[in-house]
Protein backbone atom coordinates (compact mmCIF):
# COMPACT_ATOMS: atom_id res chain seq x y z
CA UNK A 1 0.00 0.00 0.00
CA UNK A 2 0.98 3.37 -0.76
CA UNK A 3 -0.13 5.40 2.16
CA UNK A 4 1.45 8.67 2.39
CA UNK A 5 3.79 8.18 -0.25
CA UNK A 6 3.88 11.44 -2.26
CA UNK A 7 4.33 11.74 -6.31
CA UNK A 8 4.41 9.20 -9.09
CA UNK A 9 7.07 6.90 -10.00
CA UNK A 10 5.93 6.67 -13.57
CA UNK A 11 7.75 3.46 -14.42
CA UNK A 12 11.31 5.17 -14.18
CA UNK A 13 13.44 4.79 -11.49
CA UNK A 14 15.18 7.82 -9.82
CA UNK A 15 17.48 9.50 -11.75
CA UNK A 16 15.64 8.72 -14.71
CA UNK A 17 12.70 10.43 -13.37
CA UNK A 18 14.58 13.22 -12.34
CA UNK A 19 16.04 14.06 -15.22
CA UNK A 20 13.03 13.81 -17.82
CA UNK A 21 11.30 16.41 -14.94
CA UNK A 22 14.53 18.67 -15.52
CA UNK A 23 13.99 18.57 -18.88
CA UNK A 24 10.50 19.31 -19.40
CA UNK A 25 11.32 21.98 -16.81
CA UNK A 26 13.43 23.54 -19.29
CA UNK A 27 10.77 23.41 -22.09
CA UNK A 28 8.34 24.64 -20.28
CA UNK A 29 10.29 27.75 -18.92
CA UNK A 30 11.35 27.52 -22.78
CA UNK A 31 7.90 27.61 -24.84
CA UNK A 32 5.93 28.75 -21.80
CA UNK A 33 3.04 25.59 -22.67
CA UNK A 34 4.53 22.13 -23.45
CA UNK A 35 2.09 18.81 -24.99
CA UNK A 36 2.10 15.42 -22.36
CA UNK A 37 0.57 12.72 -20.46
CA UNK A 38 -1.91 13.89 -17.79
CA UNK A 39 0.11 11.86 -15.45
CA UNK A 40 3.69 14.03 -16.42
CA UNK A 41 1.59 17.60 -16.42
CA UNK A 42 0.44 16.53 -12.85
CA UNK A 43 3.76 15.70 -11.56
CA UNK A 44 5.61 18.45 -13.51
CA UNK A 45 2.81 20.93 -11.82
CA UNK A 46 4.78 20.56 -7.88
CA UNK A 47 8.08 21.66 -9.70
CA UNK A 48 6.84 24.65 -11.64
CA UNK A 49 5.02 25.69 -8.46
CA UNK A 50 8.62 25.40 -6.76
CA UNK A 51 10.85 27.02 -9.72
CA UNK A 52 8.59 30.28 -9.48
CA UNK A 53 8.72 30.44 -5.73
CA UNK A 54 11.93 30.66 -6.42
CA UNK A 55 11.77 33.23 -8.88
CA UNK A 56 9.87 35.43 -6.88
CA UNK A 57 12.25 35.42 -4.58
CA UNK A 58 15.47 37.15 -6.63
CA UNK A 59 18.00 36.51 -4.36
CA UNK A 60 21.27 35.32 -5.42
CA UNK A 61 20.68 32.03 -3.10
CA UNK A 62 17.44 31.57 -5.29
CA UNK A 63 19.00 31.35 -8.46
CA UNK A 64 21.76 29.31 -7.70
CA UNK A 65 18.98 26.87 -6.58
CA UNK A 66 17.44 27.36 -9.44
CA UNK A 67 20.67 26.82 -11.62
CA UNK A 68 21.36 23.70 -9.83
CA UNK A 69 18.20 21.97 -10.61
CA UNK A 70 17.16 23.72 -14.69
CA UNK A 71 21.66 23.83 -15.57
CA UNK A 72 20.88 26.40 -17.91
CA UNK A 73 22.26 29.89 -17.26
CA UNK A 74 19.67 31.25 -20.17
CA UNK A 75 16.54 29.30 -18.48
CA UNK A 76 16.95 30.54 -15.29
CA UNK A 77 17.88 34.12 -16.36
CA UNK A 78 14.10 33.85 -18.08
CA UNK A 79 12.71 32.36 -15.12
CA UNK A 80 13.61 35.12 -12.93
CA UNK A 81 13.70 38.08 -15.23
CA UNK A 82 10.47 37.12 -17.60
CA UNK A 83 8.14 34.73 -15.72
CA UNK A 84 8.18 35.23 -12.10
CA UNK A 85 7.35 38.62 -12.16
CA UNK A 86 4.25 38.06 -13.69
CA UNK A 87 2.88 36.06 -10.47
CA UNK A 88 3.78 38.75 -7.80
CA UNK A 89 0.61 39.06 -6.92
CA UNK A 90 -0.46 35.35 -7.29
CA UNK A 91 0.18 33.47 -4.14
CA UNK A 92 -0.21 30.21 -6.01
CA UNK A 93 -1.46 27.72 -8.89
CA UNK A 94 0.84 29.08 -11.37
CA UNK A 95 -0.19 26.01 -14.19
CA UNK A 96 -2.64 25.00 -15.88
CA UNK A 97 -3.77 21.86 -16.90
CA UNK A 98 -5.94 20.94 -20.52
CA UNK A 99 -6.77 17.56 -21.36
CA UNK A 100 -6.71 16.85 -24.98
CA UNK A 101 -8.11 13.63 -25.91
CA UNK A 102 -5.82 10.07 -25.87
CA UNK A 103 -2.43 9.24 -27.97
CA UNK A 104 -3.77 7.19 -31.16
CA UNK A 105 -0.74 4.93 -30.53
CA UNK A 106 -1.05 3.66 -27.12
CA UNK A 107 -4.42 5.30 -25.73
CA UNK A 108 -2.37 7.36 -23.07
CA UNK A 109 -4.54 10.23 -21.87
CA UNK A 110 -2.61 13.67 -23.67
CA UNK A 111 -2.66 17.18 -21.79
CA UNK A 112 -1.37 20.64 -22.07
CA UNK A 113 0.59 22.55 -19.41
CA UNK A 114 1.16 25.86 -19.75
CA UNK A 115 2.05 28.98 -17.35
CA UNK A 116 -1.44 30.44 -16.39
CA UNK A 117 -0.70 34.17 -17.61
CA UNK A 118 1.21 33.86 -20.92
CA UNK A 119 3.59 36.69 -22.00
CA UNK A 120 2.00 39.45 -23.88
CA UNK A 121 3.46 40.15 -27.30
CA UNK A 122 4.37 43.37 -27.53
CA UNK A 123 2.75 45.65 -29.95
CA UNK A 124 5.85 46.52 -32.63
CA UNK A 125 5.96 50.39 -33.12
CA UNK A 126 4.47 51.94 -36.42
CA UNK A 127 7.60 53.25 -38.59
CA UNK A 128 7.41 56.67 -39.53
CA UNK A 129 6.51 57.65 -43.07
CA UNK A 130 9.35 58.06 -44.80
CA UNK A 131 10.53 54.76 -43.58
CA UNK A 132 6.99 53.05 -44.21
CA UNK A 133 7.12 54.60 -47.91
CA UNK A 134 10.87 53.07 -48.53
CA UNK A 135 9.47 49.68 -47.06
CA UNK A 136 6.88 49.75 -49.68
CA UNK A 137 8.65 50.83 -52.37
CA UNK A 138 11.00 48.08 -51.96
CA UNK A 139 8.30 45.56 -51.66
CA UNK A 140 6.49 46.70 -54.41
CA UNK A 141 8.71 47.67 -57.46
CA UNK A 142 5.77 47.16 -59.64
CA UNK A 143 4.08 50.02 -58.15
CA UNK A 144 6.99 52.08 -58.31
CA UNK A 145 7.49 51.28 -62.45
CA UNK A 146 3.99 51.53 -63.12
CA UNK A 147 3.83 55.44 -60.94
CA UNK A 148 7.05 56.55 -62.94
CA UNK A 149 4.93 55.40 -66.10
CA UNK A 150 2.11 57.15 -65.36
CA UNK A 151 4.47 60.27 -64.14
CA UNK A 152 6.33 60.06 -68.11
CA UNK A 153 2.95 59.47 -69.99
CA UNK A 154 1.74 62.82 -68.24
CA UNK A 155 4.84 64.26 -69.12
CA UNK A 156 4.63 64.01 -72.67
CA UNK A 157 1.19 65.06 -72.48
CA UNK A 158 1.79 68.37 -71.08
CA UNK A 159 4.64 68.43 -74.14
CA UNK A 160 1.89 67.51 -76.79
CA UNK A 161 -0.27 70.34 -75.02
CA UNK A 162 2.34 72.92 -75.13
CA UNK A 163 3.36 72.18 -78.59
CA UNK A 164 -0.04 72.40 -80.22
CA UNK A 165 -0.91 75.44 -78.47
CA UNK A 166 2.35 76.65 -79.54
CA UNK A 167 1.21 75.97 -83.21
CA UNK A 168 -1.98 77.43 -82.70
CA UNK A 169 -0.42 80.95 -81.84
CA UNK A 170 1.65 80.54 -85.08
CA UNK A 171 -1.34 79.90 -87.05
CA UNK A 172 -3.79 82.45 -85.61
CA UNK A 173 -0.48 85.08 -85.96
CA UNK A 174 0.16 84.24 -89.58
CA UNK A 175 -3.82 84.98 -90.15
CA UNK A 176 -3.95 88.19 -89.07
CA UNK A 177 -2.97 90.80 -91.20
CA UNK A 178 0.23 92.74 -91.10
CA UNK A 179 -0.98 96.04 -91.35
CA UNK A 180 -2.34 97.75 -88.12
CA UNK A 181 -5.24 95.62 -86.30
CA UNK A 182 -8.09 97.46 -85.65
CA UNK A 183 -7.06 97.88 -82.11
CA UNK A 184 -4.32 100.19 -83.29
CA UNK A 185 -6.37 101.78 -85.53
CA UNK A 186 -8.89 103.15 -82.94
CA UNK A 187 -6.23 105.19 -80.84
Amino acid sequence: MRHRVAGRKLSRHTQHRELMFRNMLVSLIQHERIKTTLAKAKELRSWADKMITLGKKNTLHARRRAFALLRDEGMVKKLFDEIAPRFKERQGGYTRIYKMGWRTGDSAPLSLIEWTTLSTKEKKKKAPPKKAKAVVEKAAPEKKVKEEKKEKGKEKEEKKTTKLKKKEEKETSEKKPKGKSSEEKSK
